[in-house]
């Protein structure tokens, strides 16, 4: 596959190809692209375009594709802190919350007729730490 040199080409772009170039005069034969050099290309495929960042860069547009959507789904795919307001604090009940974070660790408060601590630090803390 022939690379595109059109003087239009943006600067990142540009810059992205001569790195690439660079690499493959110092390569030897059959040596895969270093992930800097993908992670760079997936990086400007966002922003320019699969087809346009692999004709630049002369890598494959199918492979190009696959990493830029696995980066979208990772994206995506990452935890949120979701607040929650406390409830109203009454006598005389019973109250569970269970918190999980990714990694599998659990945190299982019980409240019996007891005043509501400040759950909203506390949950906080359990998943930033």
């Amino acid at each position: 596959m022939a690379g595109r040199r059109v003087k239009g080409d943006p600067a990142p772009l540009a810059r992205a190809r001569e790195r690439f170039e660079s690499w493959r005069r110092g390569r030897s034969r059959g040596t895969r692209i270093p992930e800097a050099l993908w992670e760079l290309a997936t990086k400007l495929a966002a922003e320019y375009g699969v087809s346009r960042t692999s004709m630049t860069l002369r890598v494959d547009y199918y492979a190009l594709q696959e990493r830029v959507e696995s980066r979208q789904q990772a994206a995506s795919s990452t935890e949120a802190f979701v607040e929650l307001s406390p409830p109203a604090v009454y006598g005389g009940g019973e109250c569970t919350i269970e918190l999980t974070d990714g990694k599998g660790t659990s945190l299982r408060i019980q409240l019996k007729n007891q005043a509501t601590p400040d759950l909203i630090a506390l949950s906080r803390s359990f998943c930033q730490g």
